[in-house]
């Protein structure tokens, strides 16, 4: 499997480097690059050639997104992923204004960020768990081509459970935590949600599940899989 390519661009130069540390430890994913300034950033991308950029968003002198259309302009066209301190519903409205793939903050768990590397590469929107509910009010009204009963049908009973979860803006991890699953058990449930709402990212189905209000149906047993 040939690893993802990643460039970094961040002016805190410890969390550059740590984050570059954390990629590295990968085979999966490749940092092929990683700047503090905007001035480096164009030639960098051309000379490096990355499938992702995570990008800071108050990168000085203007702007994380104001790099973002300076390298949209200089042919950049691969997933951009905002990393942030803010939570702020106008930061993460502009950021995929601006066209960013996903929105990312700083303090997530190591192994979401590179989840949601991953996921970005494959076409999906990706946003901090944190951030979910606020995406979804971005987004509402949702798309809604089939009834509640078509969609919700397909789904078993966990993969509900999981699905609403989902909706409360919950990571993997945090998901496994709560029903005593394995961390993997729950990826392949949200593959299979996923499948089957015809959904291409998590968020499709945390805002679908918002607007269709799912809840849990029925009693579950916890430390079923």
């Amino acid at each position: 499997m040939t690893p993802v390519r990643v460039m970094l661009v961040d002016d805190h130069t410890l969390f550059r480097r740590g984050l570059a540390e954390l990629l590295h430890g990968r085979d999966d994913i490749e940092v092929v690059a990683a700047t503090a300034g905007a001035t480096e950033a164009a030639r960098l991308m051309q000379e490096n050639k990355p499938d992702v950029l995570l990008l800071d968003l108050n990168l000085p002198p203007h702007g994380g997104l104001a790099l973002l259309r300076t390298l949209q302009d200089y042919g950049w066209s691969g997933p951009t992923l905002i990393l942030t301190v803010s939570d702020s519903e106008d930061d993460l409205a502009n950021a995929l204004h601006a066209g960013a793939r996903g929105y990312l903050l700083k303090d997530m768990e190591p192994e979401d960020v590179t989840d949601a590397i991953l996921r970005a590469v494959r076409g999906e929107t990706v946003v901090a768990p944190a951030m979910t509910m606020k995406l979804v009010d971005l987004l509402q009204p949702g798309r809604q081509s089939k009834t509640k009963e078509n969609l919700l049908g397909q789904l078993t009973e966990r993969e509900r459970e999981i699905l609403n979860h989902l909706a409360q803006g919950m990571s993997n991890k945090a998901i496994a935590r709560a029903l005593d699953i394995s961390y993997d058990t729950v990826k392949l449930h949200v593959r299979h949600i996923l499948a089957k709402l015809n959904f291409t990212s998590r968020v499709e189905a945390a805002v679908f599940a918002v607007e269709q209000r799912t809840g849990p149906q029925g009693s579950s047993d916890p430390r079923r899989t």
